[in-house]
């Protein structure tokens, strides 16, 4: 299946220059990455350190890949020296081994606070109150000068996989304000600017909810294999 040009273009429409779209190519061949890269498209997203690595080698050195999925510390060497965006920053534990690599390389990384906003526990994340501790220690860090190769620029959440449509609003609200908190606080030494929620089901709802981010796959490129 070909990309849909009419699909994409109906995509960028809605987000009316509000919000950047990611394009999540996991497990989509090059082809059609180049393809949509082709007609504009620039930020791409993946789920699997090894694919994303091989991509990167084959595809225009100009595309800024964010990494979407669940990130272990042992393979954050593997795309810190290309990576535009780390979206699943869930421990402390990874952000210390991203600002690690990121010093190696003399490079800042920037990356997202994961918070856990849906009542799945399948879903990763910081709880409302572990995300509050982590924010204050990474800025005593960042008050000492310290942790320079790893920047917080915001925060991303998943909603509930559901039908109940009022639940997804809920929790897109809930991260909205929890992102609109720390936002607008003077005191950080880092500046909160992303908010990246809502996927190919529920993007409209994040739009509406406040999102300037969208992670979107299968309505770009069909249903995977």
């Amino acid at each position: 299946m070909s990309i849909n040009k009419e699909k994409y273009d109906w995509i960028i429409n809605k987000l009316d220059g509000k919000a950047t779209l990611v394009a999540v190519s996991k497990i989509q061949p090059v082809s059609k990455i180049q393809a949509l890269y082709n007609l504009g498209q620039r930020d791409f997203g993946e789920n699997y350190v090894q694919e994303l690595v091989e991509k990167y080698e084959q595809l225009p050195k100009d595309i800024r890949w964010h990494f979407i999925g669940h990130l272990q510390s042992n393979k954050v060497k593997y795309i810190a020296p290309f990576v535009h965006l780390i979206h699943g920053v869930d421990s402390f534990k990874l952000f210390d081994e991203i600002n690690k690599q990121g010093a190696k390389l003399n490079r800042v990384i920037n990356c997202l606070l994961q918070v856990h906003i849906s009542n799945e526990e399948t879903k990763f994340g910081f709880s409302p109150n572990e995300l509050v501790q982590t924010i204050e220690t990474i800025n005593k860090y960042k008050q000492l000068n310290q942790y320079a190769n790893a920047n917080v620029i915001g925060l991303m959440g998943m909603a509930s996989f559901t039908e109940d449509n009022d639940l997804i609003i809920k929790e897109f609200k809930s991260l909205k304000t929890i992102f609109d908190k720390y936002a607008q606080l003077s005191t950080l030494n880092f500046q909160l600017s992303t908010l990246s929620m809502g996927m190919s089901a529920d993007f409209q709802f994040a739009l509406d909810a406040g999102s300037n981010m969208v992670r979107i796959g299968s309505m770009l490129f069909g249903v995977r294999n």
